[in-house]
């Protein structure tokens, strides 16, 4: 299997397109449209946020019946707390797309980001639809990536290509996300945004589609995280085209391959993220190790991941392994903190629960320099590992945020 790289492969059976509908006031690309040839196996996850916007829920319920035509993605409002206005807003918008398809309401899965609790001006959506759609090419991810940016500093796309018994297929991922950035999602449940889709031309049915998007997010969008927050509108959506190699072991086990190649292309999408951290300036993968288990390990890393402490320290690049230790000892998980290890890029500054010296934490500061790299805990003997990207917290975050509605 080739690795997954940062560029834009045309993937056969899928058209794209992006432009600028009036949603934003800055005048930049608003609008995405991705469409397949024709309705293909669709599966998703979306926010296990209880405050959900509405485009979610009309996403979730369209996908449960396992077929989609369409992904349209708007940036520059979320739509969410909107209310009975704010459903029918989305319910507009993709009834417009769906007649300028020629293909069922149902088959257009919705997609919002931007601020909360503003409208979705539809309206902009309904008299651009014809333009989107004639918009549409092979080679137009490039501006559906752009359409879906909020506060990100770039595109996020993400490319492999596979093999099944010797037959090719190809993976397309496009994301967009910055800040409000913790994805908890599941599908069909109440479980700036993350937005993530991932387009095939392998052939898989719907049941194994969404089996190799579970596995893959878990193992990667999920275990990221920019500043603890789960935004209300997150949304990963997947949509196989069946023109290439057949990805399933049957009706609900996706073959190993496909596993890999969303899993790979899905992490390349959550690195681009968390390092786009708003405001961030490295991203730090936090490696747990020698817990009981890797659901106790995970506990720990998302804690120290997400510890407000640790994120400044990073800022700052300070190597505070008290601010590392505190955050893995209030997880909530057994440990002896006299065994701790703890090392950056393989520079030890803790062993057995005590400094190493002012020599090795002047070796780790260096290394905190760079815009990226691993700090690993190692907290006992057991076979218990798990990972979490995170990001430093700094000015830029905050005013990010103060600003983000003036």
């Amino acid at each position: 299997m080739k690795l997954a790289s940062p560029e834009v492969l045309p993937i056969d059976g899928f058209r794209f397109a992006g432009l600028a509908a009036g949603i934003k006031a800055n005048g930049r690309p608003d609008l995405a449209l991705a469409v397949a040839d024709a309705a293909c196996s669709a599966a998703g996850l979306f926010t296990t946020n209880l405050v959900r916007a509405a485009p979610v829920t009309v996403a979730e319920a369209r996908v449960l019946g396992g077929r989609a035509r369409a992904v349209l993605a708007n940036s520059g409002c979320a739509n969410a707390c909107t209310g009975a206005p704010g459903l029918e807003a989305t319910l507009a918008s993709t009834r417009a797309v769906a007649r300028a398809l020629g293909a069922p309401d149902a088959e257009v899965l919705p997609a919002s980001t931007g601020v909360i609790g503003a409208l979705l001006a539809s309206s902009k959506i309904e008299a651009h639809a014809a333009a989107l759609v004639s918009a549409l090419s092979r080679d137009g991810a490039a501006a559906f990536a752009e359409a879906i940016l909020t506060t990100d500093r770039g595109p996020k796309v993400a490319s492999l290509r596979g093999e099944i018994a010797g037959r090719p297929f190809h993976v397309l991922g496009i994301a967009k996300g910055a800040g409000m950035i913790h994805p908890a999602m599941a599908p069909a449940a109440p479980h700036a945004t993350m937005l993530a889709f991932l387009f095939t031309d392998a052939a898989a049915p719907p049941r194994a589609l969404a089996r190799a998007l579970a596995l893959a997010a878990d193992a990667t969008f999920h275990t990221a995280t920019v500043d603890g927050d789960t935004s209300t509108n997150d949304t990963l959506l997947a949509l196989a085209s069946g023109r290439a190699a057949d990805a399933s072991r049957g009706d609900d086990e996706p073959a190993t391959a496909l596993v890999d190649a969303f899993t790979s292309v899905s992490d390349l999408l959550a690195r681009a993220i968390v390092s786009d951290g708003e405001g961030a300036e490295h991203l730090a993968e936090i490696v747990v190790r020698g817990l009981a288990s890797d659901a106790d390990a995970r506990v720990v890393a998302r804690t120290v991941a997400t510890s407000s402490l640790v994120k400044t320290a990073l800022f700052g690049r300070d190597p505070n392994w008290g601010r590392l230790l505190a955050a893995a000892g209030r997880a909530g998980v057994a440990f002896d903190p006299a065994r701790a290890r703890i090392a950056i890029e393989g520079i030890g500054i803790v062993e057995q629960g005590v400094a190493v010296g002012p020599d090795a934490e002047a070796r780790a500061r260096a290394i905190l320099e760079r815009p990226s790299y691993t700090v690993e805990l190692t907290l006992g003997d057991g076979p218990g590992r798990a990972r979490y990207l995170t990001c430093d917290l700094g000015l830029g975050y905050v005013r990010c945020n103060a600003d983000y509605r003036s």
